[in-house]
Formats: structure tokens, sequence, C-alpha cells
């Protein structure tokens, strides 16, 4: 039923997304109107697929680094993955600035592997019976990680570059420029297929390899989604914080944590999140944007603070 309702509201936020705008559209443009149509297939619809590709993979890599940290207080683009990626695209872009995106994408990606790598090194010898020692470190962790790419773009003059892979906004999206989010929804799609092992691994290492569960490998598994999802997004369209911090928890509190139950209600929700985000940050300040970024860290930290005072409910 949460699944129906939830695709239900999608659709329609996706149906308004394609209308809103600095100019407005109505249904009847699209069949009288021939700049009209161009403007949606251009602009509009890769936009809208932009915020869904987007808000859906970051919420299940999200819920997925929560499991392989044992934490409910993480998510990659605070906990060192979003600053790891920054730094890689930032590297790709002094040391070969004329390479392909692919080649960005890849160094991107490959610095968002070590930074999650480490993240996981660095909590796990943490006392299991002070949860927010987790979170701590990890705020730590990754503000330790964007000091450093912060020093780099500065000694290479790239301040203002940088402020736009750290600042997520959906602004400069066009045909032809969003297309690799595609593959981050399908690495993170791939995820079901391993869904039930690393819930599994929820419950301890050892219980884990007495299922039968090859660790490493699950955990190598999950660790290559989260490092390709938060890369893609950062290369595309900047850093989008709390979409995998908050809607992992909403999700978890209302269905439990058997990943391949909840994790199609956790891509619709989090893809809704950022949707509705751009649409509200077109709206606001209309004919000017508040970038989605922005919008969600507002209204993620609103959402954080209610889930720290409110009891888990299952059901």
């Amino acid at each position: 039923m949460r699944l129906w309702v939830g695709l239900g509201v999608v659709c329609i936020l996706a149906g308004a997304s394609l209308f809103i705008g600095v100019i407005p559209l109505s249904p009847g443009d699209l069949l009288t109107d021939p700049e009209a149509r161009r403007l949606i297939f251009t602009s509009r619809l890769p936009r809208t697929l932009a915020a869904l590709l987007a808000g859906a993979a970051l919420a299940i890599t999200g819920q997925i680094m929560q499991v392989l940290a044992r934490n409910r207080f993480v998510e990659p683009m605070t906990a060192g993955a979003g600053q790891s990626a920054a730094l890689g695209v930032l590297l790709a872009t002094l040391l070969t600035p004329t390479a392909p995106i692919w080649i960005k994408m890849g160094l991107a990606a490959a610095t968002t592997l070590a930074g999650s790598i480490g993240l996981l090194m660095l909590i796990r010898p943490l006392p299991p019976a002070q949860p927010l020692l987790v979170p701590l470190v990890a705020l730590i962790y990754g503000g330790l990680i964007g000091a450093g790419v912060t020093f780099v773009a500065y000694q290479g003059d790239m301040m203002q570059y940088l402020q736009v892979w750290l600042t997520g906004e959906l602004s400069g999206v066009l045909k032809g420029r969003y297309e690799l989010l595609w593959v981050a929804g399908l690495a993170a799609a791939a995820t079901w297929f391993i869904a039930g092992r690393i819930t599994l691994l929820s419950l301890g290492n050892d219980v884990a390899r007495g299922l039968g569960i090859n660790v490493k490998r699950v955990t190598a598994a999950g660790l290559l989604a989260v490092s390709v999802v938060t890369a893609m997004v950062v290369v595309t369209l900047g850093a989008i914080p709390f979409v995998g911090l908050v809607v992992p928890n909403l999700v978890a509190r209302k269905m439990g944590d058997n990943l391949p139950q909840t994790l199609p209600v956790t891509a619709l929700t989090g893809a809704g999140l950022v949707l509705a985000a751009d649409i509200c940050g077109r709206t606001i300040r209309a004919p000017f944007e508040v970038p989605v970024a922005s919008v969600i860290g507002v209204v993620g930290a609103v959402l954080f603070l209610i889930l720290l005072y409110r009891e888990p409910r299952h059901g």
C-alpha cells in the first residue's frame, strides 16, 4: 500500500515539475506551442529525471551505508564520501583538465571508495554502547577531508568550482548533461539483489558468516554502490545532504529493517523528497532559484530533529 501511495505522489510531483519554472507552461501548450515542447524535452524533463534518479539513489545508498556502519546517524554526503568525491573531481580537474567526464567520474568514484573504507575502519572499533560516537567521528572525518579539499582548491585557485561541487542544484541540468545519473540509478537498483545479505550484516559479522554470508564480498559490493552513486551525483549535480540520512530513518521506523521490502519505498521517498525540494526551490523566490541542497538542508535538519525525539514504530 505504501509503495503505491508513494508512486502516486511521485507521479503527481513529476507532472507538476514539467510545467513549473521561470516560464510557466500548461498541458495545452504541448499541443500548440513547439517552443514549449522543446523546453520540456530539453530542460524540464531532464531536470525532473535528474531529481528522481539522484533522490532515489542517495536514499538507497544511505540506507546501505547505515547498515554497513551499524548506525542510523551516518550518511555518505556528510560522512566523508561526498567530500572524497569532490576531492576526486578536483584532482582530475587539476591533473588532467582536458580529460573527458568519465575520467573525472572514475577518479571521483575511486576517492569516494577510499573515503568510505576509511570511515568504516575508523568506526568499527568504537564501542557499540555509545552509538552517538559514530556520527561524531563521521562528521569530524568528513570535515577533515573537506578541509583538505578546500586547501587544494585554494592552492589551485579553484574555490568557485569547489562551491559548485559542494552545493547541489539542478538549474544547469539539460539534455546531454545529466545522463551519468542513470549509472547512479542502475548502481543503486543493483543493490536490491544483495539486499537480503546486507540486512544480515546488521546482525554482526560472526552471525552473518554463520548464515553463509561472505561478509567481505557483500561489504565491498555495498561500498562500491555507495561510491558510484555519490560520485555520479557530485559530478553531475553537486553534494545533496540529508537525503541518505533522513529518508532511511523515516522508512525504517515505519517498516523495519528488511531491505528487500523497504528499498523500493526508500527509493520512492528519496525521489519524492528531492523533486519536491527542487519544485520549492523554483517557486520560493521566483524567478530566482534556491539550490535544492539548501532546501533539503533546512527540511532535513527539521526532520532529523523530529526523528531524534520520536520513538520508532514499525508496522
